[in-house]
């Protein structure tokens, strides 16, 4: 098994606001992947003392911990109780009924000798590959087939289709989003790798157009997380160079991990 990540900030004047962790459990036949990007409010309050990367850092142990330690519980569930801890850690500091609380996308995963599972939330992706080399795409499609969906990111949309009816939805404060979650189970003969991309690192795909899934998770496996990262940084800064109007960030917060399993 082979496990390679990277993750960087979009920029040096901000922390990093996804979150990664990566387990294999003594026996080593058996795993767990967490990736979360957490949604970087306007300026403005938030109704939360606390900053995104202490929200993300809460939630994401909490999943990485009870997907290792509670193989009876689904991911769905999973996500619901992690995301209960969280809120429970600061209900009695923060205002969690504000739209824009601390919130991220999710990617989960759990694999064994038997089946691969999965979870995603909002705008990140996953990549499973077969054994032929299909790959195939695992995504929470809400926000493009919003209005203008396709130029939008999770930071970015109206606070009245946040986590509402005939909007999108995010991990924040309510334990009750998990059951919106993409979920699925794939036999584990039939998933020879995985891949996770934030929407900073899936913008190699989905903005620039570099090639699609199967081609990212080559890039991946040739050039390693980093290497995609950094060439997404060059078509960023060859973007903005160009003076094209672009909506969202020039730059974001890119994570990406392979798993060989």
């Amino acid at each position: 098994m082979r496990i390679e990540l990277a993750s960087e900030p979009g920029g040096r004047e901000r922390p990093n606001e996804d979150w990664v962790s990566a387990s294999v459990p003594a026996e080593g036949r058996g795993g767990t992947l967490v990736v979360l990007d957490g949604v970087t409010p306007p300026t403005g309050s938030d109704g939360c003392v606390h900053s995104v990367p202490w929200f993300t850092a809460r939630l994401g142990g909490a999943l990485a911990e009870l997907s290792a330690s509670r193989r009876d519980m689904t991911p769905a569930s999973i996500l619901s109780e992690s995301i209960r801890r969280t809120a429970d850690a600061h209900r009695s500091t923060c205002d969690l009924s504000h739209p824009r609380t601390p919130q991220a996308t999710v990617v989960l995963v759990r694999w064994d000798e038997e089946r691969v599972e999965h979870l995603v939330l909002s705008d990140s992706a996953l990549l499973l590959e077969a054994p032929d080399g299909r790959v195939t795409p695992v995504l929470d499609d809400r926000i493009d087939r919003l209005p203008e969906g396709s130029l939008a990111s999770v930071e970015i949309v109206d606070t009245r289709l946040r986590n509402k009816e005939g909007g999108f939805f995010t991990a924040a404060a309510d334990p009750g989003v998990a059951s919106r979650a993409v979920t699925g189970v794939t036999p584990r003969g039939n998933v020879r790798a995985l891949a996770a991309l934030t929407d900073g690192a899936s913008r190699w795909t989905e903005r620039f157009q570099e090639g699609d899934w199967g081609a990212a998770l080559k890039m991946l496996r040739t050039a390693g997380p980093q290497g995609l990262i950094d060439r997404v940084r060059e078509l960023e800064r060859a973007d903005r160079d160009s003076g094209r109007p672009r909506r969202g960030k020039p730059h974001d917060d890119a994570t990406a991990v392979l798993v060989q399993l």
